[in-house]
């Protein structure tokens, strides 16, 4: 017995329109708050429109996400692409860690996930794989890059990953996250993103770093 094929996605000349009004909307008002009409409305369309391109909501809410998501870790890649040496590196990566952190798309996102996971796992699951997911297997593949030109000594890239940049968001995340502050001064996340590269470098870095360190201090 042959199974039901996924329905598609279509694209059309307002397609990035629709997807933009939808963003505004899911970050807004969340899966189930999400109304078509209000999508619709939003995005300046039809319904006749919206449904030519996405058959469901539950689609175009892994659809929206998944092309914000990839679109975030281009931008972040090409960025990171600049930054020759390993300090550079980190230093870098995790202001942009921050920064995204901080910013009302990432505090939004975050919290919508948080808030829809029980009821749709699977949408968990998407945006983990098209959104975290996917900016942490770019800085796998830097780490294991660097780590191959000796600047950095890492056997477990992904573990590596992971504690970096748990480090970079320490002093920041949670607080924002539960509304206990509502900014972070600049010169927080500089100290921060200082101390996570310090951190992560005293445990990876190379031998001759770890020697440089020692006679500059």
């Amino acid at each position: 017995m042959s199974s039901i094929p996924e329905p598609e996605v279509r694209r059309g000349r307002k397609f990035e329109q629709v997807v933009d009004g939808a963003l505004r909307v899911f970050l807004r008002d969340g899966f189930e708050g999400a109304s078509v009409d209000e999508i619709a409305r939003e995005a300046g369309v039809s319904k006749a429109t919206l449904y030519s391109y996405f058959p469901d909501k539950r689609i175009m809410f892994a659809e929206v996400f998944s092309a914000e998501c990839h679109r975030q870790a281009d931008r972040a890649e090409t960025e990171l692409a600049r930054t020759p040496g390993a300090r550079e590196f980190l230093t870098f990566a995790g202001q942009r860690v921050i920064e995204f952190t901080l910013s009302d798309f990432g505090r939004r996102l975050f919290r919508l996930i948080v808030a829809e996971v029980a009821r749709f796992p699977e949408l968990a699951r998407e945006f983990y794989s098209n959104g975290p997911g996917l900016l942490r297997r770019k800085l796998v593949e830097r780490l294991r890059e660097l780590s191959q030109r000796g600047e950095l000594s890492i056997t477990d890239y992904d573990l590596a990953a992971d504690q970096f940049v748990q480090l970079c968001r320490a002093a920041v995340h949670d607080r924002l996250m539960l509304d206990l502050v509502q900014d972070i001064r600049p010169e927080e996340v500089a100290k921060s993103v200082e101390s996570a590269v310090e951190m992560f470098m005293a445990r990876y870095g190379a031998r001759g770093e770890a020697e440089r360190a020692e006679r500059s201090g």
